[in-house]
């Protein structure tokens, strides 16, 4: 039973990875009982703000305190966490040993993609509103600005690295808080990159497809593959 964030982390490092709503995330797997706003018999509460007991700030503890666990857009085209020791596996089967710029090249990506992918790739980290600003987006993109931050994200190019005010020229941080985004390769060290060059893309499906089925026997075949693949 999860009780507090002390709990998820000890769950989350045990079972690897897990959506980030729902009790078993679309027929695979996912550590919570229960969606946004519920309350259940863990003592959870959603969106109070409490640290310690409500899951939405978790999202940004994991990021903000710890180096082993990465949380974006992972699962479905939905949020989900992914452990530092399972995350060369979701690398081997996703990226398939290719590069952004292979994939690109072999017109698996747009270049729109490209173009806000370039953006993060020549900078440490950015927030939404840079992103947007760098890249000339405007509100007539919005849909399909989401849409290309997702499959980055999906693709396993670019992940979530915590959030971050608009800043003024005087250097005082006002308005909504943005998602900050930064390249895997920045988020995570040498070794993620060199454990996922080992495994072949098969092979990693395999082993994450037997992780699943020890953490939810009843899993769907074809829900799997899909949780896999993206």
């Amino acid at each position: 039973m999860i009780r507090n964030y002390s709990d998820f982390i000890t769950e989350l490092l045990a079972a690897g990875f897990s959506g980030a709503i729902g009790g078993k995330y679309d027929g695979v797997f996912g550590l919570f009982n229960y969606g946004w706003g519920a309350e259940d018999e863990s003592q959870l509460y959603w969106h109070t703000g409490d640290p310690e007991t409500d899951p939405w700030e978790w999202r940004m503890r994991v990021l903000n305190e710890r180096n082993d666990i990465a949380y974006s857009k992972v699962f479905y085209r939905k949020a989900g966490y992914i452990t530092k020791e399972w995350y060369p596996y979701f690398l081997a089967a996703r990226r398939k040993s290719k590069s952004f710029d292979e994939m690109y090249a072999d017109g698996i990506y747009s270049n729109y993609v490209k173009r806000i992918y370039e953006i993060l790739r020549e900078n440490d980290s950015l927030p939404l509103h840079e992103i947007k600003l760098l890249g000339g987006f405007d509100k007539e993109d919005a849909s399909k600005f989401d849409k290309a931050l997702t499959d980055l994200q999906m693709g396993l190019f670019i992940t979530m690295s915590g959030m971050q005010q608009k800043v003024s020229r005087v250097g005082i941080e006002y308005g909504w808080f943005s998602t900050v985004f930064c390249t895997v390769e920045r988020f995570w060290s040498e070794n993620v990159f060199k454990e996922a060059a080992k495994i072949k893309e098969n092979k990693a499906a395999e082993k994450i497809t037997e992780r699943i089925l020890q953490l939810n026997p009843s899993a769907d075949e074809k829900k799997i593959i899909k949780f896999i693949k993206g």
